[in-house]
């Protein structure tokens, strides 16, 4: 579904000149994978993701979604970044149904739509409250529904769970993995969570220091659908026993 090829990216100042944010970095999403990304601070793992979702455009290389390329084009496919974009002054319904105004939905059928969801997502008592007063766990479900109510093939999402406690972490990844086998949703992650990658992928790809660039390709061999349980299964630890050793060789 997604193939990127040999995209670099390199900003300039006038204070430090050019800096190389990625450099070379080929890869590809099939339909219905879940793939992430992990590496160390700074390596490009969020540029990347701005550059699939059109935000920004690489210095070179192309981005293709389905064979045509989408390159420097918004709008193609989902994407969450790490800032919490829940709008204070709108309820939780009026926050999720945003995607489905821009496409022209109507208001009423837009909340429709919105409230059927709510309950896959947890979110069926608090369609008329306001994201102050929810929990950091539940303002990330209405997120990832506002997210996934962009209705694209693919979502990109940037350190969705980067902010959260180890508890409510663990109940947000026993989430969405139910999540995950109702929809069937095709996923980019970016993480610096080893076993968080373990256990929501089925690839994952090991991203040097800056300049950012693809030194490893994990396959996660776990059968979905995936528990908790899986990550003292001896499998498991060897997956990241692998990982370890990637990032080792980095430093």
């Amino acid at each position: 579904m997604l193939e990127v090829k040999n995209v670099t990216k390199v900003f300039y100042s006038e204070q430090y000149g050019n800096l190389t944010a990625l450099e070379n970095v080929s890869l590809f999403v099939e339909k219905g994978e879940f793939v992430s990304i992990i590496g160390p601070s700074g390596c490009g793992k969020s540029t990347l993701l701005e550059m699939i979702a059109g935000l920004l455009k690489p210095t070179s290389g192309d981005i293709c979604l389905n064979g045509q390329s989408i390159t420097g084009k918004k709008g193609a496919v989902a994407y969450m970044p790490q800032k919490d974009v829940l709008f204070p002054w709108r309820t939780i319904i009026e926050n999720v149904t945003i995607p489905l105004e821009i496409q022209g939905v109507k208001k009423a059928r837009a909340r429709q739509e919105a409230l059927a969801l709510l309950p896959i997502f947890g979110l069926e008592k608090f369609a008329d409250h306001y994201p102050d007063m929810l929990s950091g766990g539940m303002r990330q479900r209405a997120n990832f529904l506002r997210t996934f109510l962009f209705r694209k093939e693919l979502m990109l999402l940037d350190e969705p769970f980067g902010k959260l406690d180890a508890l409510t972490k663990m109940q947000m990844h026993k989430w969405l993995l139910t999540i995950l086998e109702q929809l069937k949703q095709t996923v980019l992650l970016v993480t610096h969570d080893i076993e968080e990658a373990i256990l929501l992928s089925d690839r994952i790809y090991v991203f040097s220091p800056r300049p950012g660039t693809i030194k490893g390709e994990v396959i996660v061999p776990l059968n979905r659908p995936r528990t908790q349980e899986m990550i003292t299964s001896s499998t498991f630890i060897e997956i990241k026993k692998t990982i370890i050793e990637f990032i080792k060789g980095l430093t």
